[in-house]
C-alpha cells in the first residue's frame, strides 16, 4: 500500500523543515525525488540524505517564480530519472520578505512577494509538468497550503494568508479541468509547524487539541498517502492537517 516505485516526484522549498520531510517520505516509499530548494546548498543535503538512506534524488535549486527556471529544472529532472514527473508536490510558499504585519502598515512594495511564491509560482512548476501527466492518464499534484487561507488572525498575516487563499482556489479550479485526464490535484492545510519556535508558538501548542505541534514527518505521510494509487478517488479537496485546532 502507497507503494510509489516508479513514479517521479518534485517536491519544491524541499530543503528543510515539512519540505524535507515529504522528500524524505515520498523516496522511502520508492519515488525518485527531484529536491527543490532556492538554496542549493539545502538542496544538495537533503538528496544526499535520502540517497544514503538507499533512495534516489537529485537535487534541483531554482526560484518558483522565475518560469524559464522551472521549465529548465523540470527538463533536467525528466533526464535524469528518464522519466517525467508525474508526482508534483508544490510546498515553497515563504518569500524573501514574508510580509508579516498589519496590513495598514505594509508598503505597497510588500505585497507581491507572498502572490508570486504562493499563486504565480504554482501555476509554473503545474504549467512546466501538467502536460506529461495528462498524456499518461496518470498524475498527483499536491499544494500545500495553511489555515492561514480560510481563519482570520491578528497576527499580521494578512498578505500570507491571501496568497494562500488564491492558490487553494486555483487547485480547486485546476482539479475539475484535469479529473477527466486521470490526474487529481489537492491542497493540504497544514496547522502551526515545530520548526516555528518562540514563546507564542508554546502557547499556541498548548491550545491544539492534540497538545502538540505538526512535524515533517505528519506532512510527508499525508503526501505519501495523497500521490498514492489509493487516493485515485480523491480530488479537489483541502485536507486540514492541524491537530484538531481547525475543523471542518
Amino acid at each position: 500500500m502507497f507503494e510509489l516505485s516508479g513514479h517521479a516526484a518534485l517536491v519544491t522549498g524541499a530543503g528543510q523543515n515539512a519540505g524535507a520531510g515529504i522528500a524524505r517520505a515520498l523516496a522511502a516509499q520508492g519515488a525518485a525525488v527531484a529536491v527543490n530548494d532556492l538554496v542549493a546548498e539545502r538542496a544538495e543535503a537533503v538528496a544526499k540524505e535520502i540517497v544514503a538512506a538507499g533512495g534516489r534524488a537529485v537535487p534541483v535549486p531554482f526560484d518558483v517564480t522565475d518560469r524559464e527556471a522551472v521549465v529548465t529544472a523540470v527538463s533536467k529532472v525528466k533526464s535524469e530519472f528518464g522519466a517525467h514527473v508525474d508526482v508534483l508536490v508544490h510546498n515553497a510558499g515563504i518569500a524573501a520578505d514574508f510580509g508579516q504585519g498589519h496590513f495598514r502598515t505594509l508598503d505597497p512594495s510588500r505585497w507581491r512577494g507572498p502572490v508570486e511564491i504562493n499563486l504565480f509560482g504554482a501555476m509554473n512548476c503545474v504549467s512546466a509538468v501538467v502536460d506529461d501527466m495528462c498524456e499518461a492518464g496518470w498524475g498527483r499534484i499536491v499544494q500545500i497550503s495553511s489555515g492561514a487561507a480560510r481563519v482570520g488572525s491578528d497576527q499580521g498575516l494578512s498578505l500570507y494568508g491571501a496568497a494562500k487563499s488564491g492558490v487553494e482556489g486555483f487547485i480547486r479550479h485546476l482539479s475539475q479541468e484535469l479529473a477527466p485526464s486521470g490526474v487529481t490535484a489537492n491542497t493540504l492545510a497544514l496547522g502551526l509547524q515545530s520548526n516555528v519556535a518562540g514563546a507564542a508558538t508554546e502557547m499556541f501548542a498548548k491550545k491544539i487539541p492534540l497538545r502538540r505541534l505538526g512535524t515533517p514527518e505528519d506532512v510527508g505521510a499525508a503526501v505519501v498517502y495523497l500521490a498514492s494509487v489509493e487516493a485515485s478517488w480523491l480530488t479537489g479537496q483541502i485536507l486540514n492537517l492541524n491537530g484538531g485546532s481547525v475543523t471542518s
